[in-house]
């Protein structure tokens, strides 16, 4: 992960607990071509935690997780990833492994960040 991408890591981070309440404890993030794909550990809380350990608590947590997340950057566009890439957000893609406390957001962008960022190396 070189400096761009850690540093879009911290925007995540930063978007997460201003309106999540927690972020994870540790984001990667890689880009390729126009995503950011961010692979997110430490993701849940500790009442999050206790619920998943119940079959049906695990089920709703991760419904709960994928669409609450994509509904959160919906409704807060997220200007500071933008103005950072200097590029659109398009759209989001999410996932979490509630077992493992893993997941993967794919942020989508209208320009190839990974070009753009790569000669800035």
């Amino acid at each position: 992960m070189d400096k761009h991408e850690a540093e879009f890591s911290n925007l995540v981070r930063a978007f997460r607990k201003k309106h999540m309440g927690k972020g994870p404890s540790k984001i990667n993030t890689t880009f390729c071509k126009n995503w950011a794909i961010c692979e997110l550990e430490g993701n849940l809380s500790p009442v999050e935690k206790f619920i998943a350990n119940a079959d049906e608590g695990k089920q709703m947590l991760r419904e709960a997780r994928t669409e609450m997340v994509k509904e959160m950057y919906r409704q807060n566009h997220p200007v500071e990833m933008e103005e950072y890439l200097q590029c659109h957000f398009v759209d989001l893609f999410v996932d979490i492994d509630i077992e493992r406390d893993f997941g993967m957001s794919i942020f989508v962008f209208d320009e190839n960040i990974e070009e753009k960022f790569l000669s800035k190396k």
